[in-house]
């Protein structure tokens, strides 16, 4: 009996020592995955930049737990990085908060779910959590940092062509930068809502424009307030004319230093873009630009067609070129399209003409529209004037 027990002491000890083993295992695999950085608020109100540009790795094979990457990581065996494989670099922007950015991760899992590729993602918090005029004027630094890695990346097999930047407000123009580095040979870059505060009269050196890589698109938000508003690739989308989102609160503030007290109100806009961007990889439905000088006439129905690009028209995503298959491609075209306000954000763009004569007097015309599924419709309910034959 006491033989059975002291057995059955020890199985049970056996079966708690195993089980504190796994878990400091686990424990021990989980302090393998690298995070971003965030600051302090003593190191906020210290308000001292310095340089400081760390880099983690996402692969398929490590989905859930971002690599630290740095230049001697290429030559260990456990590194993910493949150099036969195309890599996309993600530079995120401007943190006012100093707090890391939570989409990092899911912009990785999305391009991977996309693409077998090698995501290098770009972590400049600690610089970036500073007064927006400090963070400005470092961030060309931050470029050359990343320039650095790109030339070793070089030295191991990695082609100028197969690298894919894609920066987010203040990171397209560290993309931009990076790619004046390399003489406009990097692949591509996508700006997504390219920042506009001490942008939008900068020279083309100093910012995002087409020449800093073979292929430049950008989706434009925010225009009017943290995004720039002018064209700044080969194709520039701009989503519901670039400035008010569908489903973001109206807010107008005439200060910069009201911007930060209510960012998180009014950041909706000009995040936007990597939403749509995001949705835009799972591939559900196409979000396609048309090409128009001015918002006004696009919604008046005077650009109808894609006719510069041999009418197959510009789409958001990881297309090559965007879809565009003329060469050369023409630079610092403005594509406009209409969205929802939820994912996957597409909208159909529909054109109704009606032809009327001359009436004795006015008359209401309704139009229903009906989605292929037959379970979504809407009516439009126009006006007829007796005096032009003109409907409204």
């Amino acid at each position: 009996m006491l033989w059975e027990c002291k057995t059955f002491l020890f199985c049970v000890l056996s079966v708690y020592i195993t089980s504190l083993v796994v878990a400091s295992d686990e424990r021990q695999q989980d302090n393998h995955c690298a995070d971003l950085n965030n600051i302090t608020w003593r190191e906020y109100q210290q308000q001292r930049v310095r340089l400081n540009v760390q880099y983690l790795l996402l692969t398929r094979k490590n989905m859930d737990c971002p690599q630290a990457f740095n230049e001697t990581s290429l030559t260990m065996e456990n590194s993910y990085f493949n150099p036969s494989r195309p890599t996309k670099v993600i530079i995120h922007g401007y943190r006012a908060r100093g707090s890391k950015p939570s989409w990092v991760k899911r912009l990785g899992k999305a391009l991977l779910r996309s693409q077998d590729v090698n995501v290098v993602v770009v972590d400049w918090v600690r610089s970036a959590s500073f007064a927006y005029n400090l963070v400005v004027e470092i961030y060309r630094e931050v470029a050359i940092q990343i320039s650095v890695l790109i030339n070793q990346l070089q030295n191991h097999g990695c082609r100028l062509q197969s690298f894919h930047f894609i920066g987010v407000s203040l990171g397209a123009h560290v993309a931009g930068f990076v790619g004046t580095l390399f003489e406009g040979k990097i692949g591509r870059i996508t700006g997504l809502d390219p920042a506009g505060p001490m942008f939008k009269g900068a020279d083309t050196y100093s910012r995002l424009d087409p020449s800093d890589a073979q292929f430049v698109d950008a989706i434009h938000t925010d225009s009017d307030y943290f995004g720039i508003s002018i064209p700044v690739g080969h194709v520039d989308f701009f989503l519901n004319g670039g400035k008010d989102q569908i489903g973001c609160a109206r807010s107008r503030f005439d200060s910069i230093f009201l911007y930060f007290l209510v960012y998180s109100y009014v950041i909706c806009d000009h995040m936007r873009a990597l939403d749509v961007y995001m949705s835009a990889l799972n591939g559900s439905c196409p979000l396609m630009g048309i090409p128009c000088s001015n918002y006004e006439d696009f919604l008046k129905g005077r650009c109808m067609d894609c006719d510069i690009f041999r009418g197959k028209c510009p789409v958001i995503g990881l297309s090559e070129n965007s879809g565009i298959s003329i060469s050369p491609i023409p630079k610092e075209q403005t594509l406009f399209l209409l969205t929802t306000s939820s994912q996957p954000y597409c909208a159909h763009h529909i054109l109704v003409e009606l032809e009327v004569s001359k009436l004795d007097k006015s008359a209401e015309i309704e139009v229903t529209l009906t989605a292929d599924t037959l379970e979504t419709k809407q009516i439009l309910r126009l006006q007829t004037d007796y005096n032009s034959g003109t409907v409204r």
